[in-house]
């Protein structure tokens, strides 16, 4: 077997990144990691926590977890910000067009990720695991965003 017979494909190779990025989330129920790349090129990455200087829940604790809310629901109760949120926020920070590109992202995006996905551009969406949120599932479909399920990547 040669070299080249090992490198993963563009799919693979991205959803790994995206599985490295969920490493630095600061949630305590779910680490999620999102890159958003254009022509085989990463343009941004994201991974969901407290937006930059306010405490983590790992030093003030979960509030969804204390109110028992059930993952997909009542996304407002919680410090953090979503990683495909914070890949949006990333590239306009930095001034990086990311309308045509196609998110990576270890998990199914919420509606209200959704919603802010296809208002950037992005146009496909790859996920490596679902995610308790039909809305969102509708909106894709209805903006015509492709959706592709990636189970390749070790992480």
């Amino acid at each position: 077997m040669t070299r080249s017979d090992q490198r993963p494909s563009w799919d693979n190779y991205f959803m790994e990144i995206a599985g490295l990025v969920s490493c630095r989330s600061t949630c305590l129920r779910r680490a999620v990691g999102a890159i958003i790349v254009k022509e085989h090129r990463i343009l941004s990455t994201g991974y969901n926590g407290a937006p930059a200087g306010i405490r983590h829940c790992a030093e003030v604790g979960c509030l969804r977890e204390t109110m028992n809310v059930e993952s997909g629901q009542r996304h407002e109760l919680c410090r953090g910000i979503h990683a495909e949120q914070n890949a949006i926020i990333q590239a306009a920070y930095h001034g990086v067009a990311i309308r045509g590109g196609t998110l990576y992202c270890t998990n199914l995006p919420c509606a209200i990720c959704t919603k802010m996905l296809i208002n950037a551009g992005i146009t496909e969406i790859c996920y490596k695991e679902g995610y308790a949120d039909q809305l969102s599932n509708s909106l894709l479909d209805e903006a015509g965003i492709t959706m592709r399920q990636i189970r390749g990547g070790s992480r």
